[in-house]
This record gives C-alpha cells, structure tokens and sequence, in this order.
C-alpha cells in the first residue's frame, strides 16, 4: 500500500475513534399549508400570509426543532424568491405591508432549526393580488354610531334655531352667578375672574370665556366692577373683546375699561402671587374660577374663602375638583363647565351640541349595560346564542371587525 494512502486512513480512523466527527444539524419538517390573501381595508399595499404550523414546532417541546418561519416573496416575472420577513415559532400568520398595488406576488414559508437548519419551502397555492379598498368595513359600526351623534347635533340646532325651547337641567353653581354679582354690587366691592392658566386653544378656556360673558354682562347691568387677570396674551385679547361686547350688549359701553383686563405673566405661580395679592388687597366680594387649573387651584380657593367672597369653580381637571369642591361656595364638575357655555349663552348651536352630545352618552350607556346584561346572562345559562350575539358586539360593534 502506497504510505500517503495508508497515513489517510490511519488519520481517518484516529479522528472517528476520538469521537470529533462532525454531525450535521436535522432539518425541520416543512410548515403545512400556506395561504395568501390581500389584507382587508387598505389601501392595497399589504398581504396577509398564513400558515399551518410545521409538525415539528410544538408548544413544550423537549428540544425546539424550530426557532423561526421565514417568509419569501417573489413577484410575478421575476426568477428568484426574495426575504422579506420572519417570524418567530408558534406564530401563524405573517403581514407583507411592502407591496404594490395591482403587482401579483407568489410566497413561500421555510421553517427554521437551530444551528442554520432549513425546511424545505411550503409554497401558497396560487398567486394573490393586493387590491385598493375604497371603504374601510372595519370601523362600519364606528361610521353608523357618529352618523347617529352627528345627525342628533345637527337635528337639536336646527330645532333651536327654529325657537323651541331646548330643555338644559338647571345648574346650581350657574343659578348662583346672579347672585354673587348681585352680591359684589351691594358691598361696594369688585368681581374677580379667573380664566385658567392654560391658553386659548385649550376647550376648557373657551368654554371659561363663554362665561365671563355673561359675569361681564351682568356687572355692566349692575354696575360692578370687574377684574379679569390672565397669565396668557391671547386669553387677555379674548376677554378683553368678549367684556367689551357683554358692556356693549347691555347698553353700557362708556363703563367698559379695558385696563379691567390685564395680563400677569406665563410663569404658573408668579401669576398666582400676583392674583392673590390683588384679592388680599382689594377683598373681591365673588369670585370666578373658570378654566384649566393645576396645583394652585388650592391657594386660589383658599385666598378667596379668607377674604370671605362667595366663590364659583369650574374645571374639567380631575385632580383640581377635591380642593374646589372643599374651598368654593359652587364648583361645576367636569362636563357642566362646558354645559355652562351652552347654558348661560342660549346659542343654538351650542345647545344643540350639547343635546346631541346625550344622544350620544345614552347610546353608549345602553351599549355598556346590554353588554353587562347579556355577558351575565351567558354565564348564568351558558346558552350558544347569547355568546354569540355578545361575541358580536364585543368584536364587531364595539371592536374592529366590522360589519
């Protein structure tokens, strides 16, 4: 035997007796079937890939045959598959949202082993094009429930603008403006108005410069005297434009004095500092806090209770209420702030937004309470027909699967 022949062999043996023989990783069996589908209420630019799960991806396997599923694509005329995802194991379904509309697109799924192991590729049986939908059927309930609050806003203001009367639940905080103004008048002393902190664009302002109108109103009708410090310049140009039309419409506008309204300054308790200081000195007989507060709601209300003014409170921020509710004499909770615009300026449109608005509440609290109502009565009778018609209107009233 040739040496060089007989040193392979005998290296050969060596190698395989010390046991360092390499062992090739096993291969995955293949996913089963795969399907490819445009994917509903888009734009068609995106694919829907599923698959069923190779037999070797188990839920607690012993050891993990596969780790991954690798999506390929290959576009109609072109040769070769291209990656373009991939998914981790016990996953089924994969969304390829880098197409182009119209283009025709085949796919195939490779299950993944460790160590770089492959299955062979599962392929979709046919070639899908994704396609444009003009309607998004997912939000169809979503549509139908904002043509109901929609259409209820426009009925209740054109029913407002025709001279019905809307009917508004009185208001207790609102019923006291009179009051506190009267109030102020007979002591001789001012009126203090305080929009919020935040600026024009916040609804809670707005909705505050709605009421100063009608304080405005009735100071100009009284002869009180009004005070209306702002932190914001916008603010100070809005209220200044809304007293001076109230002491308009009242007849008065020789008694309108912009510098009545004034502005502070941005920095939250350096406007503060400066309001209370302005109550301690001149003692306002009421006052208006209406508008966005924050940490120096307390300090205001506190200030205000001290000099003994009769004191109205508005906001919609949660935690503000408390220290409003235990220091002023009203406080309007939440919404009622923004009723109040509605309620004391009798436009119609805001009425009629504000009617529409509990058409809208009502709507959702029957849907919350058939949907408590039915869920108890599947439990309690475990009956198919029940799930069902609770299984609709969680998924498809209520969530995204539409119609």
């Amino acid at each position: 035997m040739d040496k060089s022949i007989f040193l392979t062999v005998l290296a050969a043996g060596l190698f395989s007796w010390g046991g360092a023989s390499p062992v090739l990783a096993q291969s995955p069996r293949p996913p089963g079937e795969v399907r490819a589908a445009d994917f509903p209420n888009d734009a068609g630019d995106a694919v829907r890939v599923e698959w069923e799960l190779s037999p070797d991806d188990q839920p607690q396997p012993a050891e993990r045959l596969v780790v991954a599923y690798e999506i390929l694509r290959r576009e109609a005329g072109e040769e070769a598959f291209t990656r373009i995802g991939e998914e981790t194991y016990q996953t089924r379904s994969f969304k390829d949202d880098g197409c182009t509309p119209g283009a025709s697109y085949f796919y195939q799924v490779v299950a993944l082993g460790p160590d770089g192991a492959r299955s062979p590729a599962a392929a979709a049986g046919s070639p899908v094009t994704p396609v444009m939908q003009y309607f998004d059927f997912s939000q169809f309930w979503f549509g139908v429930i904002l043509l109901i609050v929609g259409g209820s806003v426009i009925y209740f203001i054109q029913l407002a603008r025709s001279g019905r009367e809307l009917k508004v639940r009185p208001i207790a905080g609102l019923e006291a403006v009179d009051e506190a103004v009267g109030r102020a008048t007979e002591m001789g002393r001012p009126c203090l108005y305080v929009p919020g902190i935040l600026d024009i664009n916040d609804m809670q302002t707005l909705a505050g410069v709605t009421v100063l109108s009608r304080v405005a109103g009735l100071t100009a009708e009284f002869d009180a005297r009004l005070d209306v410090p702002t932190c914001r310049s916008l603010v100070m140009t809005a209220c200044r434009e809304t007293v001076e039309a109230a002491y308009l419409g009242a007849g008065r506008p020789d008694a309108f004095n912009e510098d009545s309204v004034y502005y502070l300054t941005d920095e939250q308790f350096g406007y503060v500092a400066g309001v209370t200081g302005k109550m301690l000195r001149e003692r306002p007989a009421a006052c208006f806090y209406m508008g966005a507060f924050f940490a120096e709601s307390l300090i205001l209300a506190e200030t205000g209770n001290a000099v003994g003014a009769i004191q109205v409170a508005g906001t919609a921020m949660p935690s503000q209420l408390p220290f409003f509710v235990a220091a002023c004499d009203y406080t309007l909770i939440g919404e009622e702030l923004f009723a109040a615009s509605a309620y004391l300026s009798g436009e119609s449109h805001q009425l009629g937004s504000l009617k529409g608005q509990d058409v809208g509440k009502v709507l959702g609290g029957t849907l919350v309470v058939v949907g408590c109502l039915l869920s108890t009565a599947a439990v309690l009778t475990d009956a198919a027909l029940l799930n069902q018609v609770l299984s609709y209107l969680t998924d498809h009233v209520l969530g995204n699967q539409g119609w």
